[in-house]
């Protein structure tokens, strides 16, 4: 008997998260420690007792689609945005978006597990998903079986060098004011997400250019220097 070649998939939640579009997220989970997010369980699977146990795990492997990029055709070779857009790469040997299957899966810091108003929530710390985004399944990290310590990396054998971020001073005054007002501490927010350089290579080598990124109800506006990235101010979306 030949093995099926079409499957169908439950979203079993949705993804709340900080990062309102595509650009900005970071490349990798864990990068931005400071990113919050949070999987809304949906129906049937928002129960609690799904997730019995799951808080004895630091860790949590989530499965998810690529949602916003689907509809897009995938590609046989890819330019990883770690070989300066220059060279071209199988795209099984890089976790790029545009793949024959939008499936993605991150490996992330477990949060807190709870109920509000009769929904079921799952924390997420340092996550790199755009909201709204499909969850398909969460699997706990098992540090004995998926740490492998002599794995090697390939062409990204170990983190990217980032650069420095400074503040304008509107940029420092409207941070602190906002941080005073939410809670949040988007000046590390701001900080993580820009220095990880989240400019498409093209773009790297051109400097002077104004840049904005949506976190949270926010429009960080930024440009990048030959030596650092200067944040301007920010704008309220919402």
């Amino acid at each position: 008997m030949s093995a099926p070649t079409h499957f169908n998939l439950t979203t079993i939640g949705l993804v709340h998260s900080c990062y309102k579009e595509k650009f900005g997220i970071p490349r990798q989970p864990g990068l931005v420690t400071e990113a919050t997010a949070k999987i809304e369980l949906l129906p049937p699977f928002n129960r609690l007792d799904t997730l019995d146990g799951l808080s004895d795990f630091s860790h949590i492997w989530v499965q998810f689609i690529f949602h916003a990029t689907m509809t897009e055709n995938w590609k046989a070779k890819i330019r990883p945005p770690r070989l300066g857009g220059k060279v071209k790469m199988g795209v099984f040997a890089t976790r790029a978006t545009h793949r024959p299957n939008p499936i993605g899966l991150s490996v992330i810091k477990l949060g807190n597990i709870y109920q509000e108003k009769g929904k079921v929530f799952i924390e997420l710390l340092g996550a790199d998903l755009l909201d709204g985004t499909p969850v398909l399944d969460i699997k706990p990290y098992i540090p004995y079986a998926d740490s492998i310590p002599d794995a090697q990396g390939g062409f990204a054998p170990q983190a990217d060098r980032t650069s420095e971020v400074v503040f304008s001073e509107l940029a420092d005054r409207q941070c602190n004011h906002y941080q005073s007002l939410h809670q949040r501490d988007i000046k590390t927010l701001i900080k993580q997400v820009i220095e990880q350089d989240p400019r498409p290579s093209y773009l790297q080598q051109k400097d002077g250019k104004e840049h904005g990124i949506k976190l949270w109800d926010l429009n960080i506006r930024w440009r990048a220097h030959p030596e650092y990235f200067e944040i301007l101010h920010i704008e309220q979306t919402e």
